[in-house]
């Protein structure tokens, strides 16, 4: 993309995605994800009523007094997003396609998280980390986000969810919150997602399109798969193979929830032919 457009495209996206994240967002952001940590602060006098387990016992013996530490919430955090980048995300048959739409909330997500004084990273993937980008704050950082977001080329078109969970949890080391943008169209992920919910704060959000839910009735079509790159011809006309496509996709569907249920992990599915503001607000609030 040549630069003057690249700027023009970044500066669009700024305007919208900040606004929404400070006249929207930043509420909800702040309460749904408020730092969740717990940092020393001070050893006092042990008073009625503290707990015992945090009694410490140097300074209690040092004064022959029951003396405890005293920790508060850690208000910072370290936000991460995690962008599926693969060949699937480039579809959209209503509004706009997977991967704008990636591209807006992120960026949404990006200045909320700045607007809260937390630190903001990205690491991109398809069937491998395809680009790190470490916390920062500031908006040149977010900004140099927003250009990655519009602009990056991956290496792959194939998805694998595996590879960057397992890099979330060995590279980030202190808790974080961590957003998973993606179609989920992927292999097994289950093992690895519970993992990495457990070490942090992992919220998903499913990024679809409603023409990958069913086959139009519109003749014979020539389908390529945008990760493979296998191409097929579909005959939509037939009742059988559109039911057959349907239940695939449903199938499909329903596994992906069962694995956000039975990881704990909170999530939403956001079609491109809606407002995303609504769903990630109801999201942030069941929080």
């Amino acid at each position: 993309m040549e630069t003057t457009e690249l700027l023009k495209k970044v500066r669009t996206i700024e305007i919208k995605t900040r606004g929404l994240s400070k006249n929207i967002f930043a509420g909800e952001y702040h309460s749904a994800f408020k730092g969740r940590g717990m940092a020393f602060s001070e050893v006092r006098e042990y008073q009625y009523g503290d707990d015992i387990r945090n009694i410490d016992w140097n300074v209690t013996a040092r004064f022959s007094h029951p003396y405890v530490k005293v920790f508060e919430e850690e208000r910072e955090l370290t936000v991460m997003l995690l962008v599926d980048v693969s060949g699937s995300s480039v579809f959209g048959t209503r509004n706009m396609l997977k991967k704008n739409m990636i591209t807006e909330i992120s960026a949404v997500l990006a200045f909320s998280a700045i607007q809260n004084s937390d630190k903001i990273g990205v690491l991109f993937f398809s069937d491998k980390v395809e680009k790190f980008i470490p916390p920062k704050k500031g908006r040149k950082h977010i900004l140099h986000i927003i250009r990655e977001l519009i602009n990056f080329t991956p290496e792959s078109n194939q998805t694998n969810l595996t590879e960057p969970l397992r890099y979330l949890t060995n590279a980030i080391k202190k808790r974080c919150t961590a957003f998973l943008l993606s179609d989920f169209i992927s292999e097994d992920f289950e093992d690895a997602l519970k993992i990495a919910s457990n070490k942090h704060d992992l919220v998903a959000l499913k990024i679809y399109d409603k023409g990958e839910t069913k086959l139009p009735p519109v003749g014979l079509l020539r389908l390529k798969d945008a990760e493979s790159g296998q191409e097929m011809w579909v005959d939509t006309m037939s009742g059988k193979v559109r039911r057959e496509y349907e239940q695939w996709w449903n199938k499909q569907d329903a596994k992906v929830r069962e694995t956000f249920k039975h990881s704990g992990v909170d999530n939403v599915a956001i079609s491109t032919d809606e407002d995303y503001v609504k769903p990630i607000i109801k999201l942030f609030k069941k929080r």
